[in-house]
């Protein structure tokens, strides 16, 4: 009976739980403005002990580096502040698309929506910040807004090529990728892409579906023993959860 309720579904936003949204737009809240006056007065002084508090967290790296001009262990700084930079820029950017994604306006939030005062959609802050972490979660929402359109095969792309220190956005990610394998009927990836958005983040917030997912397309491929396994990881590890009640 459970391997008979598993049944995969598209999702839009995969692997994108409530929580999830919440979480990132936290991480995009905007900081106090100051004005360009005090940016241009204090820029000396800020450079001056940011590049003196980079050589003392890198005092050791400074010392394997003798002998190597001065000039490349200055471009090092100097190539963290920009990307330091360009994330605040992403994240600002950012914070503008996301009204436009959640109310399902992908075309706007994509490439932009001038006219409504959104200059830059995902598509340009992907290119140009996404190096960044703020750039990264632009990744994961321009894949959304590419499978909320039926384009799994770029929407694919993006989930695999996002890169993630952060445990729940790294299982989305995989999620996502499983969402995509999923929709275009390639079971058996969708399947192990879904068991490794589980493994990636075992909590409540998105470890239970992912293993009921796994599980269904494990059972669409014929490998019907390693879907009750998982079936019973998920009633075991999450008792309480929707999905473990099937």
């Amino acid at each position: 009976d459970s391997l008979r309720s598993c049944r995969p579904g598209v999702r839009i936003a995969p692997g994108a739980p409530e929580n999830f949204t919440k979480r990132v737009k936290s991480m995009l809240k905007p900081k106090k403005k100051i004005t360009k006056k005090e940016i241009k007065e204090d820029q000396l002084v800020t450079t001056y002990f940011e590049a003196r508090s980079w050589f003392e967290e890198h005092r050791r790296l400074a010392g394997y580096l003798v002998g190597i001009p001065i000039l490349i262990v200055v471009g090092l700084f100097l190539w963290n502040l920009n990307l330091k930079e360009s994330n605040e820029k992403a994240t600002a950017k950012l914070s503008k698309v996301i009204a436009f994604y959640d109310q399902g306006r992908y075309e706007e939030a994509m490439n932009g929506a001038p006219q409504e005062g959104l200059i830059q959609g995902l598509v340009a802050i992907v290119n140009e910040h996404g190096k960044t972490k703020s750039g990264q979660i632009g990744k994961l929402y321009l894949a959304n807004c590419y499978f909320a359109k039926g384009d799994y095969n770029k929407a694919l792309e993006l989930y695999l090529g996002a890169d993630f220190d952060d445990k729940m956005l790294a299982a989305s990610a995989l999620g996502g990728a499983a969402a995509c394998h999923e929709a275009m009927s390639q079971f058996e990836d969708a399947a192990s892409y879904f068991e490794k958005a589980a493994s990636k983040n075992m909590t409540g917030l998105q470890a239970p579906e992912n293993l009921h997912h796994a599980a269904a397309n494990y059972a669409l491929t014929g490998k019907k023993e390693r879907a009750v396994e998982l079936l019973k990881k998920l009633k075991k590890e999450f008792p309480e959860s929707p999905y473990a009640r099937d």
